[in-house]
This record gives structure tokens, C-alpha cells and sequence, in this order.
């Protein structure tokens, strides 16, 4: 009993160092990775490398799968090339295994970390915000090793008597047996990671036999699909091709790697001797990535093939824009944000097209209208729930998004109540105007967001600006006259400043979501319309 018990605490010490040297690490890394991982992205085979670097780093394929799907909301990244990076977020993290078996076997860190988790606990007390971040992930990484020691200690009490003979035997059903222990052990602790790690130590303390491992873990690669497929649930899209892809991946990885077994067992048994401490260890966690790789290179052969498959199983419904807002993308501030923006750009063209028919001389439609306005609320709902640290490109990012979330309600208001130009006088008063305002919306990019959008808008919002003071002024002279009566004097006053704010609600949009789609966000700021801002000014 007392033996069961230190195993498992050895496991939850192992389970909490990986999550808090995770956290450290992303928290070391975060925007500077999201940078990196958007750049160096640009097909499935580079986005392999990109994973795998990047899971490698942070210890974290679901906090990488979960980037990556951000990505694809916001439109920064094609599907095809996020597919790249989940399938090299599964080579990336093999990387603990390499760490376990070369550190925590090789070395046997057990009690020699105790300092450094006080080192930790001190920089995340004292240091600023990166060395508090540093001192987290050192923390976890002491606790790491801490599990492990314990592990074996816990295992080492039964070395006489649990063997593999209390095991499966090694043929195909009792492999088939392994993998599905392996699967149901990444079920209870979520963490295919924990698993690998309690295979290398029972493997160590001979509890298994090397095929007997290999198969347990075959079977926790495979037990990851089940929280990927759990966590996609009614998510978006994106988020549920994310999953299955995931699903489908990791099964033909499994079926080849359970081929490739008994080859790899037979060169393991001739080349390596598994009696000196580590060895069998470190062929372990050889084989586990091995058999990862392969199956990258296999399905990179056949990337089209598998994106069809893909959107087969998950076809993208039209007319479906709260999907999008999909919550479990809310453990990464990121990738949450990326999705409020995609919604943004969606409903920001919505809002564009409507005031496009006021230009052709037609009225919004109200369900449209109506619709928009629950999305909008959807939309802030969803974002008031983002959580950013103060201070990052991140929290920025944020910032945009909330303030074009704030004009996209605005211009939604002012589409509610258009200018009355059904009057024959009034619709050719402003002829001039509605054909500027029809031009620059046909030059609109798909995502509202780019410089020339920005400056386009800008340029229109300003000219509508001077001529909605001119007007003034050459109204109230014609008034005075008896040119002009006063109720046309306001009819055009009216639909000149109507003009003016929509158009002043369009560029600021269209600058938020520039701001939000770049890799240098800036913090927008508070402050007035000014005669002539330039694309680096930060307005509200």
C-alpha cells in the first residue's frame, strides 16, 4: 500500500512540475514565440520544424495546437500550414522523455534539484516579471525530478514482486492489451507525458520488458487523441479539424509504429545492452520519437489528400460566425485573441457591406442589422473573458480588439439610422460622396486590416471631415440668404456628418485589426480625431 502511494504521489509531483515549468516557460517565451511561429510558418513541412522547436521549448503540445488554431481563425496562418505545426507539436514533445531518460537516469537529479526549486521559488517571489517567469519554470523543472525520484523509489518496492510475467504477454494480442493500458493510463492522468515517464521508470526497475513498454507507450500516443477530441467538443471549425486531425494522425502513426516494433526490438536486443543503467531508457524514448517522425514524413507525402479528408469530416458551415468564438481557446490569451479578431473582420465586412448599399442608394437590411447586433455582444462577451498579462504585445492586442469591438457597436447604431436620401436634391448633393465612399470599399482587402485599408479609410474619413465644416459654414451663409431653408439646411448637415462617422468608424476599425494582426502590436491610445494621423498613431 504504502508503496501504491508513493508512486502516485511521485506522479502528481511529476504531473505539477511539467504544468508549472510549462507556464514558466510560456510565460518566458509567449509573444516572441507567437512571432516566431507565424514567420517561420510558411508550408506543412516548415511548420513540422516550427512545432517541434516550439513544443520542445515550452513542454506543451496543447498549448502549441491551441496557437496554431488561433492562427487559422484569425487568418494568419492556412489550414494546411497549421497541420505542419500539430504534427511536429508531436515530435516536440518527446522531448521529455529525452529529458527524463538523459537527466533523470543518466544523472539521477532526484535530491540534487531541491536547491534549485528553492532558487526557483525565490525568482518567482522577488524577480521581475521575465526572471519571475525563469524562476517558474525552474521551479517545475525541479519538481520534475523531484516525481521521478519518488517514482522510483515507489517502484522499486515492488521490483520483486510485480514483473512483466504479471503483464500481457509479447504477441500481438498482448500488445494490442499494452496499448490500450498505455491509452487508458493518458486518459486518467492527461498527460501522455506523465505516462511515458512512469513506462521509463518501470522499465527501469524491471516492472516491464522493452516491448512491453513500447507498446504502453504506442498506446499513450494514441490516448492523447481522447483530450484532443474532448477539448474540440462543439468548438469552432478550425478547432474541431485541429482535433480530428489530430485523432486520424496519431492512429496511423500507432498502426505503423506497432509494425515497426518488433524490427526495432529485434536491432535494440543485437546493438544495445539494455542492462546498463539508462540504455533500454534511452531506446525507449528513441523509438517514441522515431516512430513520430516517420509518420510526419508519411503524412507530409500526402498533405492534399489529408487536408480533403480533413474538411470531409468537418466541413465549414456558412453563416456560422459564433463558432468562431470557440472558449477553449481561452487558455491561450493569443490564440483568444486571434479568434475575436477573425470575428471582428467578419463582422467588420458585415457592417462595410451595409454601408455599401447606403452608398448604391439602398437601405441596411434590419435583419442583418439585427443579427449583427447579437454578434457584436457575443463578440465582448467573449473578449471581456481574455485574460493578458499588463503590459505585452498581447494585452495590446486586446486593447485593439476591445476598442474596434467599441466602434463596430458605433457604426452598427449609425447604419440603424441612415441619412434620408430617397430626396432626388439630397442623393445628388452628395453624389460625389457616395461614389468616394463606394470606391474605397471596393478596394477592401478579405480582412479589413491591411496598411492600404487603413490609409484608405483615413483618407476618406478626413476629406468627409473638411467637408462636413465647409458645409457647415456654406449652410448657415445660405440660410442666411434665403438660399437654403432651414430644414435643408439640416437634411445636409445631417447626412454629411453621418457620412463623416461611419467613415471615421470604418478607419478605426480597420486600424485595430491591423494593429491586432501584426507581430509588433502597439498600445492603442485615448484621444480626439486629428487633422492628418499617420498609420504609426494609436487612436481609440
Amino acid at each position: 500500500m504504502s508503496a501504491g502511494l508513493t508512486v502516485l504521489g511521485g506522479l502528481g509531483l511529476f504531473l505539477i512540475g511539467m504544468q508549472v515549468m510549462t507556464d514558466g516557460l510560456r510565460g518566458m517565451t509567449g509573444d516572441a514565440l507567437r512571432a516566431y511561429l507565424i514567420r517561420s510558418t510558411r508550408s506543412p513541412a516548415s511548420g513540422v520544424l516550427t512545432g517541434a522547436l516550439s513544443t520542445a521549448l515550452i513542454q506543451s503540445s496543447s498549448a502549441t495546437t491551441v496557437m496554431a488554431v488561433g492562427f487559422v481563425s484569425a487568418g494568419l496562418l492556412g489550414f494546411h500550414q497549421a497541420l505542419g505545426i500539430i504534427f511536429g507539436a508531436n515530435i516536440g514533445t518527446t522531448m521529455t522523455g529525452w529529458i527524463v531518460a538523459l537527466i533523470g537516469f543518466k544523472l539521477n537529479l532526484g535530491s540534487v534539484v531541491l536547491p534549485l526549486a528553492l532558487a526557483g521559488a525565490l525568482l518567482k517571489l522577488f524577480g521581475t516579471r521575465k526572471w519571475a517567469h525563469a524562476g517558474w519554470a525552474l521551479a517545475g523543472f525541479s519538481l520534475i525530478f523531484m516525481g521521478i525520484d519518488v517514482l522510483q523509489q515507489g517502484m522499486s518496492a515492488w521490483q520483486d514482486h510485480v514483473t512483466p510475467d504479471h503483464f500481457p504477454g509479447d504477441s500481438w494480442s498482448g500488445r494490442l492489451q499494452m496499448v490500450v493500458i498505455g491509452m487508458l493510463i493518458t486518459l486518467v492522468t492527461q498527460s501522455s507525458s506523465a505516462g511515458v515517464a512512469a513506462a521509463l521508470v518501470a522499465l527501469g526497475t524491471g516492472t516491464l520488458s522493452f516491448p512491453q513498454a513500447a507498446a504502453m507507450v504506442i498506446g499513450m500516443d494514441i490516448g492523447t487523441t481522447a483530450t484532443a477530441f474532448l477539448a474540440t467538443l462543439g468548438g469552432a471549425t478550425t478547432t474541431r479539424r485541429t482535433g480530428y486531425a489530430h485523432i486520424v494522425y496519431n492512429l496511423l502513426t500507432g498502426l505503423l509504429a506497432l509494425v515497426l516494433l518488433s524490427p526495432y526490438a529485434v536491432l535494440v536486443d543485437r546493438l544495445i545492452d539494455i542492462t546498463r543503467p539508462g540504455n533500454a531508457q534511452l531506446a525507449l524514448v528513441a523509438f517514441h520519437t522515431g516512430f513520430n517522425m516517420v509518420g510526419v514524413v508519411v503524412v507530409l507525402c500526402f498533405t492534399s489528400q489529408f487536408i480533403l479528408l480533413m474538411e470531409r469530416l468537418v466541413p465549414d458551415p456558412e453563416g456560422d460566425l459564433d463558432r468562431l468564438l470557440d472558449p477553449t481557446l481561452l487558455r491561450d490569451g493569443n490564440a483568444a485573441t486571434d479568434a475575436a479578431t477573425a470575428m471582428i473582420q467578419h463582422l467588420g465586412l458585415l457592417m462595410i457591406g451595409q454601408l455599401d448599399r447606403v452608398a448604391a442608394l439602398d437601405r441596411p437590411d434590419p435583419q442583418t442589422l439585427a443579427r449583427s447586433d447579437h454578434q457584436i455582444a457575443l463578440t465582448l462577451d467573449f473578449a471581456r473573458r481574455i485574460d493578458t498579462e499588463a503590459n505585452t504585445s498581447a494585452n495590446h492586442r486586446l486593447q485593439s480588439v476591445l476598442h474596434a469591438i467599441d466602434h463596430l457597436h458605433r457604426l452598427k447604431v449609425r447604419l440603424d439610422h441612415p441619412p434620408h436620401l430617397s430626396s432626388a436634391a439630397l442623393a445628388q448633393h452628395f453624389s460625389g460622396h457616395l461614389r468616394a465612399l463606394h470606391a474605397q470599399i471596393a478596394t477592401l482587402s478579405d480582412g479589413l486590416a491591411s496598411a492600404g485599408d487603413v490609409a484608405g479609410f483615413d483618407d476618406l474619413r478626413q476629406r468627409f471631415r473638411q467637408d462636413r465644416f465647409h458645409l457647415r459654414d456654406q449652410g448657415i451663409a445660405e440660410v442666411s440668404t434665403g438660399c437654403l431653408t432651414a430644414e435643408q439646411a439640416k437634411d445636409r448637415f445631417d447626412t454629411m456628418r453621418w457620412l463623416h462617422r461611419t467613415s471615421y468608424h470604418a478607419w478605426r476599425i480597420s486600424w485595430h485589426l491591423h494593429n491586432c494582426t501584426r507581430l509588433d502590436p502597439v498600445r492603442p491610445l485615448s484621444g480626439v480625431e486629428t487633422d492628418r494621423p499617420q498609420m504609426q498613431e494609436s487612436p481609440r
